[in-house]
């Protein structure tokens, strides 16, 4: 009997922001293997690239050269394009309440560095996918 599949199932896209080569190839390590990973290792490349071609959710370092992510985040959320797009705070700041901060920030989520464990990357990742933006974020 012939088997005939299906079309290929879509990869989601995860826009990485992060000036740290070493934790961009962590990142791409940990996910390449489950979804398309793109990198850039500062704002302004990400910008545009994000518009160009949107991702399905974007992991956003805070602390990046030129503009921090805070500001990267304001200039997602203001364009059209990218406004829809879930965004991860991807940060060393592992302070007390830090997650409720970058949340009234506006980012979707919160994930603190160095990333010890592989799976709460992925699942910080999945938990985000698909959760698409109704309302634009806190200016």
């Amino acid at each position: 009997m012939l088997q005939v599949e299906g079309p290929t199932p879509m990869r989601h896209t995860v826009a990485v922001v992060e000036d740290n080569p070493d934790n961009r190839m962590l990142v791409d390590a940990i996910l390449g293997g489950h979804f398309t990973v793109v990198l850039y290792p500062e704002g302004i490349s990400a910008l545009a690239g994000c518009h160009a071609q949107p991702p399905d959710l974007i992991l956003l370092d805070i602390s990046l050269p030129g503009m921090d992510g805070t500001q990267v985040l304001r200039a997602l959320r203001a364009d059209p394009v990218t406004a829809h797009v879930p965004v991860v705070a991807l940060t060393a700041d592992a302070m007390l309440g830090a997650a409720d901060r970058y949340r009234a920030l506006g980012f979707d989520d919160y994930l603190s560095k160095p990333i010890l464990q592989a799976e709460d990357l992925r699942k910080a990742v999945r938990r985000n996918l698909g959760a698409a933006r109704t309302t634009a974020a806190p200016k």
